[in-house]
């Protein structure tokens, strides 16, 4: 991801404002959320592999017409493409995972592999950030023309993956079905949609930093092209040393103090940044993306625990509409908030949102973490 230590301040350089950056952002997840549950359940009755490619392939193009675009207009017709393409491949990367390891009968290490993925994930977009901060010295629009190059590189890692099979009943592709999944999750298994909700309450808070973190520190610390990209490499870094530790992380402290410990950080960090300016900041930033790390595969795999292999990639996609939805909400109102009045409060706002309902969630959580103990 070559683009994103600078897409914020390339959005300005074409005349966009925080509103219409963040708008573009909240269409973006509106096009995941249209299609998230019937990408997911093609996925389960299609194939993982297949709709892995045609997600790279629709990535790819997405970047292409982002690379060649000058407006709103032009980045909204990119975002809709990069949506549906990300909406193809979320929840079927991680169930063919799951998969894979429950055929080899190692899904109890399923929070280590995927830790690993993520990790060489963010450890390869710590090397980009920096190429990309170099590449924005030539112009903004640079590491888009390279990213369209990267993001091809996808289609035929996907065309060679191999896609185990677990169940050999023949699924028809019926939207019944779809609808039975979505009671499962929303209201026939409780454990199921707290961890659901959980989730997408972190999930967005750390989207929603990705996005705001760029103006933050160009505009109240006055970080240049390069100083952003070199704090980008750093953050990843973390975020790539910290998921390969996530399991461990997990085993040491317990599933209820993890899970409290996420919620403490991210909400805090946010208002951290709304009230304070001073040096403790960037070490708080720090800790947030090091949070995010843990974060990630361990409430993944919670959700995975309970799933079956025909409704797994279904139920992941569930949650990042979840995720999404919430930051369709929210990202427009804090975009409008931010332009009003200012970063920090924007932050402010945003943290105690986090912290009171992450609260209510982490409340009903509790008695679920304690059977997991």
């Amino acid at each position: 991801m070559v683009y994103m230590p600078i897409v914020v301040l390339f959005f300005q350089d074409n005349g966009l404002g925080m509103k219409e950056i963040l708008t573009l952002q909240s269409i973006y997840s509106i096009a995941i959320i249209l299609l998230e549950i019937p990408s997911g359940y093609l996925s389960d009755v299609w194939g993982r592999r297949n709709t892995l490619i045609l997600g790279s392939v629709l990535g790819t193009i997405g970047f292409f017409v982002y690379s060649n675009s000058t407006g709103f207009y032009g980045f909204l017709t990119a975002q809709l493409i990069l949506g549906t393409g990300q909406s193809f491949i979320s929840g079927s990367d991680s169930a063919l995972l799951y998969d894979s390891l429950k055929l080899a009968g190692k899904e109890n290490q399923y929070v280590k592999y995927e830790g690993q993925i993520l990790s060489i994930g963010n450890f390869s977009e710590t090397i980009a950030a920096v190429v990309g901060g170099f590449l924005a010295e030539i112009s903004l629009r640079t590491p888009f023309h390279w990213q369209t190059a990267i993001a091809a590189i996808a289609i035929p890692a996907a065309i060679f993956t191999v896609e185990p099979k677990l169940y050999t009943k023949e699924q028809v592709i019926r939207f019944k079905n779809i609808i039975n999944i979505v009671k499962l999750c929303l209201y026939k298994s409780r454990e199921l949609f707290v961890n659901i909700l959980f989730s997408a309450i972190v999930g967005c808070a750390t989207l929603t930093m990705a996005w705001i973190l760029q103006a933050y520190l160009a505009g109240v610390h006055n970080f240049s092209e390069y100083q952003i990209g070199i704090s980008w490499s750093v953050l990843n870094l973390t975020v790539g040393i910290s998921t390969i530790f996530a399991y461990k992380f997990e085993r040491t402290f317990g599933k209820r103090t993890t899970v409290f410990i996420i919620l403490l950080v991210t909400g805090g960090v946010y208002i951290l940044l709304g009230l304070t300016t001073s040096v403790i900041v960037f070490i708080a930033i720090w800790l947030f993306y090091f949070i995010r790390g843990v974060a990630t595969p361990v409430l993944k795999n919670y959700i995975n625990e309970l799933c079956e292999p025909n409704v797994r990639a279904t139920v992941l996609s569930i949650r990042n509409l979840a995720i999404r939805l919430i930051f369709a909400v929210v990202a427009p109102f804090i975009g409008w908030y931010t332009d009003v009045y200012s970063i920090n409060q924007a932050f402010l706002l945003s943290g105690i949102f986090i912290i009171v309902f992450g609260a209510i969630a982490f409340t009903i959580f509790i008695p679920y973490l304690k059977n997991k103990q």
